[in-house]
């Protein structure tokens, strides 16, 4: 095992044990649930809005290391932003983790995401990654239909 790998599994066990943005928003203007069923992977993800940007964000992953780490670093990834950027964000993401992109695509205020691309090498686990992502996705989803 390289010293990068070594660092990407600490970066991961890290978030594991001290999610950020662990909880959730009462009352919140997003609240969607994300499943897993193949793993049981779990990930309830609850958004403060403030003129179309992610004011704040909380989410109650339950499930795995890979799964609940993933959910810290987007929450970090997204806080912020417009959901346009957030959009642009998780689809910066999943083109990691789905397509042909590396880590090295990713904008520096994306670096701890970089230790998810050593998942890509487990197929069966990059479900338990991408859960929280497309559960965020989803909730923006129905921000933009409440809209219309």
């Amino acid at each position: 095992m390289s010293l990068s790998d070594d660092l990407y599994r600490d970066i991961i066990l890290e978030h594991h044990k001290n999610p950020h943005h662990y909880g959730t928003l009462e009352p919140a203007d997003v609240s969607v649930e994300g499943v897993n069923p193949l793993c049981g992977d779990e990930c309830h993800i609850t958004l403060k809005l403030d003129d179309g940007r992610i004011a704040d964000i909380k989410a109650n992953p339950r499930g795995c290391a890979i799964s609940r780490a993933s959910t810290s670093m987007m929450t970090d990834a997204v806080i912020g932003k417009s959901l346009e950027e957030a959009h642009a964000t998780v689809q910066k993401f999943k083109h990691m983790m789905l397509g042909p992109g590396t880590a090295d695509e990713l904008p520096e205020e994306m670096e701890d995401i970089e230790a998810l691309e050593g998942v890509k090498v487990l197929p069966a686990r990059i479900k338990c990654a991408v859960l929280s992502w497309d559960t965020l996705l989803e909730g923006m989803r129905e921000v933009e239909q409440k809209k219309d």
